[in-house]
């Protein structure tokens, strides 16, 4: 990961629970979703080492229910999240600390550490102080999540008393009162605790609400973890290559260029790779499309 990250001359990172927990040895959490990393520079950044046919099967990335919305009463979740639970509140620290070395001496920014399920119904109170613990422990600035809307009133309490910013992820069905993304929903979350911001995703919010995010970001600016980078096209539209679909990347690049946002914006790849091309291919055609949107 990290080797294709400078290659691409990429070096802020929103690390994917999916991706760290198993390579620190953790059972696969059933609703951590599927993509293993989020990198991106101050611009742009994108996910590694994965096809885009590899994003959740809870819907992440193609924008349905949040991953807290797996099903819990199947005995094999329920067997694997019990072991997911007992690695955690023994979780290997020593480790832990070794990754953040491994990437700051690449001089890679592990910007934001992202807990899909963080505050679901199904993980405990230690589970969620050791979310944000670990991402206290990589640097982590804040932590990237999405619950069901409903369970933000319980990560407030968290968050008040880590001090620590969460950021929470917008998908593209806006009729769904338990998602992000829809208007209002954000500002429900806002008003829990101050540590409470939105991780906007342009092509969702697109898809589902028949208009760019760009009112929103403007808005709220100040209150934005980061941006997902995605295009995809109206009406629930699919992903497709950048400069195919509805969404405004380039505008909104270069509105976070000219107001001097703070926040990262983030690549995620999720159109299907076309015929003869690779994952790095493509990673390297949106780095350009970004660079080329902002000279």
């Amino acid at each position: 990961m990290i080797k294709g990250m400078l290659f691409l001359g990429l070096n802020v990172l929103e690390l994917e629970q999916a991706f760290f927990e198993e390579a620190l040895g953790a059972p696969r959490d059933p609703t951590g979703g599927g993509r293993p990393a989020l990198a991106g520079s101050e611009v742009a950044g994108g996910p590694f080492g994965h096809e885009p046919a590899r994003t959740s099967s809870a819907g992440i990335g193609r924008g349905g229910a949040p991953a807290s919305l797996v099903d819990e009463a199947e005995p094999a979740t329920k067997t694997v999240r019990a072991e997911l639970r007992r690695w955690r509140m023994s979780a290997p620290w020593d480790r832990v600390r070794g990754l953040r070395k491994l990437f700051n001496d690449a001089g890679v920014d592990v910007r934001l550490v992202k807990f899909p399920e963080l505050g679901g119904r199904e993980m405990s109170d230690e589970e969620v102080d050791y979310c944000f613990q670990f991402a206290r422990t990589m640097g982590a600035r804040a932590i990237t999540c999405e619950p069901p809307l409903s369970q933000t009133k319980r990560v407030a309490r968290f968050a008040d008393k880590h001090e620590m910013i969460v950021g929470f992820h917008g998908h593209s069905n806006a009729k769904n009162v338990e998602t992000f993304g829809r208007p209002g929903a954000w500002e429900q979350a806002f008003f829990y605790s101050k540590y409470h911001w939105a991780n906007v995703d342009l092509g969702h919010f697109t898809a589902g609400n028949g208009y760019p995010p760009t009112g929103f970001i403007r808005e709220y600016h100040d209150r934005i973890t980061n941006i997902h980078l995605k295009d995809r096209k109206v009406e629930n539209g699919p992903n497709v290559p950048w400069g195919e679909g509805d969404t405004p990347i380039k505008e909104t690049l270069q509105l976070m260029q000219r107001e001097k946002y703070a926040f990262p914006a983030m690549i995620e790849l999720e159109y299907r790779i076309p015929a003869g091309s690779t994952v790095m291919d493509e990673l390297a055609r949106c780095v350009q499309f970004c660079k080329a949107a902002l000279t």
